[in-house]
């Protein structure tokens, strides 16, 4: 449960950096960790350069660029994207389906992007990942830990394609952020009728967010 406006900010940057690999390594060396979680650190090193660049934490057009050259290659965006329409996804044209990828890939990262400087004396712990031989999917556990407050669940759903481990989902504290979205957008289609006015009505939001 989010009890305070800091803790909810908190958490928005925990769920922006599974998406944009914010994943700093403190206490682990890279040597001790499994390929799945090595498929985020080598973005989430070249992410905290970054990061101590004001002027690119305060930059939507700067954050873009970098997610779409350095970034999305780690994170399966397509692939969320079909998990959070569901079954609406399999009736989309192709037309629909780049369209909506677009503007959830811009949604994240609009959405998120504002709790870049937050909390900043913060770690991440990783907890043990035992892989079977052959394992396509894995969920690697981490805490987040931060100077008085209880340590924070976070699991990231991994799934190897194309012979690299790609993030698709973030549970916080067992909450899915994938089942969260698709729940928001199936009301959406409701209310709104088709899944093109909802991509539309995603586009123009986006278009509000980045002009302001």
């Amino acid at each position: 449960m989010m009890k305070s406006q800091g803790y909810s900010k908190f958490v928005l940057l925990i769920v922006f950096g599974f998406f944009i690999g914010l994943m700093p390594l403190t206490k682990v060396l890279a040597a001790d960790l499994l390929p799945p979680q090595k498929g985020i650190e080598s973005a989430s090193n070249q992410l905290k350069l970054k990061m101590q660049n004001e002027n690119f934490t305060k930059d939507f057009k700067k954050i873009t660029t970098f997610v779409e050259s350095t970034i999305y290659p780690q994170v399966e965006f397509n692939y969320i994207a079909a998990l959070v329409l569901g079954k609406h996804w399999k009736n989309a044209t192709a037309d629909e389906k780049q369209q909506f990828q677009e503007a959830f890939k811009t949604l994240l990262i609009r959405t998120y992007s504002r709790a870049f400087l937050e909390f900043k004396d913060w770690s991440i712990r990783y907890l043990p990942l035992n892989m079977e031989a052959g394992a396509k999917k894995v969920i690697v556990k981490t805490e987040i830990l931060q100077p008085g407050v209880q340590p924070i669940g976070i699991n990231y759903r991994m799934r190897l394609s194309k012979g690299s481990w790609k993030a698709y989902d973030i549970m916080i504290e067992g909450v899915s952020l994938v089942t969260n979205y698709r729940t928001s957008f199936k009301n959406e289609m409701t209310k709104l009728g088709s899944l093109d006015a909802v991509i539309k009505s995603l586009q123009q939001r986006n278009t509000q967010a980045f002009s302001k």
